[in-house]
């Protein structure tokens, strides 16, 4: 306590000094910050489900679904007329063209292998049919229907699967929607949304709008919603957060004054976290975005508790700052000493999952709580010291 006493009343100019250096630094850092999030990111490198997964991305082209579909706007679009399935075989043209993607399957692919089977299984024959082979190939394709209830009953071991019902999985009873399905590799939420649009821009180029409607989905685009919403949830949390903790200490305190110095010491490690992730490499993300919203809700504890023994001394020594600032930091200095220990030791134990996002928000959090702790000893009486009037 005699050593921090020291720094905010000797070395005030230091630790001013100290302070705007590690700011400039931290914000220099936070301009390296990425946005950009990984489904298995957070999963240990050397375990079996991430290492399979990324065999299965250079082999296979991912395992993360993508799903286009395809609205003719009209019943029975799909069968009409063969120009829907020319449009849906230049989009699994363009889908085989991308790196990002495996094979796509869909409708497509189970009229091409009817066509096939119409031709005794001729692999030549393995082609979007013409106008004239739909026809021939109807009857083929509605040869699925329903059994009666004694034919049922007499072939009940063999199988009931027909071209029609393997169809249905692709397309809606309709016909009017269809589905095209394709496994993507991992590419990350920065790369995703440029991936999207690119599609998108395909699709539109392939389908004429005012015949189709287009629409892709899947998991890995709900993936991206959601990393995106929650990313942009942090910086309406930290508005909230420091718009609620401002009206409290206005309530608390009635001074503009104190209420200024009581954020900075508090805005001071979240920068400073932050500038750390963008130097060291570390993405903002749903499993680390969390550690802003936790460490300021517990260090702010710390300033209000400073604030308020700072405000019941101050009568008491005749509203003598000085001596005020002194009698505060050593009637609460050991007391926030060892309730930010105990914090920091109860987020230290999730440095040592094997899941990246505990890790980190073990790590980040303890960080964020340590600085915090000597923004609020140190530079928040330096701040009153300075900027407080002696009354």
């Amino acid at each position: 306590m005699v050593k921090i006493e020291r720094w905010t009343f000797q070395h005030t100019k230091w630790v001013f000094a100290i302070t705007s250096v590690l700011v400039v630094i931290s914000i220099m850092g936070l301009m390296r910050i990425k946005k950009e999030a990984f489904i298995v990111d957070d999963l240990p490198k050397q375990d079996t489900l991430y290492t399979d997964l990324k065999w299965f991305e250079k082999e296979g082209g991912g395992v993360m679904p993508l799903e286009i579909l395809i609205d003719t706007k009209k019943k029975n679009g799909l069968v009409r007329s063969i120009k829907p399935l020319e449009a849906i075989n230049e989009l699994h043209q363009y889908l085989a063209q991308q790196p990002e993607l495996g094979k796509p399957l869909g409708l497509l692919e189970g009229i091409k292998f009817a066509k096939q089977a119409f031709y005794d299984g001729d692999s030549n024959a393995y082609s979007v049919p013409t106008g004239t082979e739909m026809a021939f190939m109807a009857p083929y394709l509605e040869s699925g229907k329903q059994k009666t209830a004694a034919n049922i009953s007499t072939t009940t071991n063999s199988t009931n699967t027909s071209p029609t019902q393997l169809l249905s999985k692709f397309i809606d009873s309709a016909k009017r929607e269809t589905r095209v399905s394709v496994n993507m590799k991992d590419i990350g939420s920065a790369q995703l949304p440029f991936f999207l649009q690119r599609l998108d821009s395909a699709t539109n180029a392939i389908f004429d709008t005012s015949k189709y409607k287009v629409e892709i989905t899947g998991t890995s685009v709900t993936f991206l919603e959601g990393s995106n919403f929650i990313i942009r949830g942090l910086s309406e949390s930290i508005f909230w957060a420091f718009l609620l903790i401002a009206f409290c200490m206005i309530f608390l305190f009635r001074s503009f004054p104190i209420l200024m110095c009581s954020l900075v010491p508090n805005i001071v490690p979240l920068l400073i976290t932050a500038g750390l992730m963008g130097w060291v490499g570390i993405s903002l993300k749903p499993s680390t975005v969390l550690v802003f919203s936790v460490a300021l809700g517990i260090a702010i504890d710390v300033t209000i508790r400073f604030l308020v023994n700072y405000k019941q001394e101050l009568p008491r020594i005749q509203n003598n700052v000085h001596e005020t600032l002194i009698q505060t930091i050593k009637h609460t200095g050991i007391s926030i000493i060892y309730t930010s220990l105990v914090l920091v030791a109860g987020f230290v134990i999730f440095c040592f999952s094997d899941f990246g996002g505990t890790k980190a928000l073990g790590w980040l959090t303890s960080l964020t709580l340590v600085v915090s702790t000597f923004t609020n000893l140190i530079l928040l009486p330096a701040l009153i010291k300075t900027f407080i009037k002696q009354r």
